[in-house]
């Protein structure tokens, strides 16, 4: 039988090295996105030219009903399987300094980032909780345990969601369900490219920002086997930051 993986988020940066990383260890991998399908089709690309299997599925993890819907209708198509690994990647900035932050500038970034994680997880674990088996991957940030300035509301999300890992795993652990968080320092992506890098790097131990592969490495050992007595954690990969 297949066994099956989503990464949100799948189309650019950790969420892609993350899907081709999963499809190396066998899974057949489903790439949420929400609007760039040209990125997120080369994922299925690169997958597909490394003789993995993907798809594509369409929906705004920050909206409940999209992702109720798309995750409903996958359902319905295969009753005897069940989405074992979830990979919550998707994720949005929109930097300001608090006193000049805007509702429209808050409420997305907690939207998707927080809430987004909420619904998603919501409509999957309880097939893993029945199946007593499965694997849950949180993407937070270093951002989210620091605080990082002119992030309070990334920060504030990813907070949120590193308490929601250790909760979920309180509830998951007797299902053989496991739940980890991995908190990237800064990572060579989209997210980061209008970032001042050698100015940051000179705060970083190990010299350089990381790469999405290396993020995606960690990811693929938590969706394993060998990780069965890991959960409830939160694992940097900041380069020592």
């Amino acid at each position: 039988m297949k066994r099956y993986a989503l990464v949100t988020g799948g189309s650019r940066g950790i969420g892609r090295a993350a899907a081709v990383k999963l499809a190396s260890m066998g899974y057949s991998v489903i790439i949420n996105y929400k609007s760039n399908e040209e990125e997120a089709q080369k994922t299925v690309d690169i997958i597909a030219g490394n003789g993995g299997e993907a798809r594509l599925m369409r929906f705004d993890v920050g909206n409940t009903n999209e992702t109720t819907a798309a995750l409903d209708e996958w359902m319905e198509q295969h009753k005897e399987a069940y989405i074992e690994v979830l990979v919550n990647n998707a994720g949005i900035r929109k930097d300001n300094l608090l006193f000049w932050m805007s509702d429209e500038e808050w409420n997305p970034v907690i939207q998707t980032n927080l809430n987004g994680t909420f619904y998603i997880t919501r409509a999957l674990i309880k097939y893993m909780l029945n199946r007593k088996y499965g694997r849950i991957i949180n993407i937070v940030s270093i951002s989210g345990i620091n605080g990082l300035a002119g992030q309070t509301n990334y920060s504030a999300a990813k907070a949120g969601i590193i308490g929601l890992t250790k909760a979920l795993s309180l509830e998951a652990a007797k299902k053989k369900v496991t739940v980890n968080a991995i908190a990237p320092g800064f990572i060579e992506t989209d997210m980061t490219k209008d970032l001042a890098q050698e100015e940051l790097k000179k705060r970083i131990p190990a010299g350089r920002f990381g790469k999405a592969e290396e993020v995606a490495d960690l990811i693929g050992f938590l969706a394993s086997g060998n990780a069965s007595y890991i959960t409830g954690q939160i694992i940097g990969i900041s380069g020592g930051l």
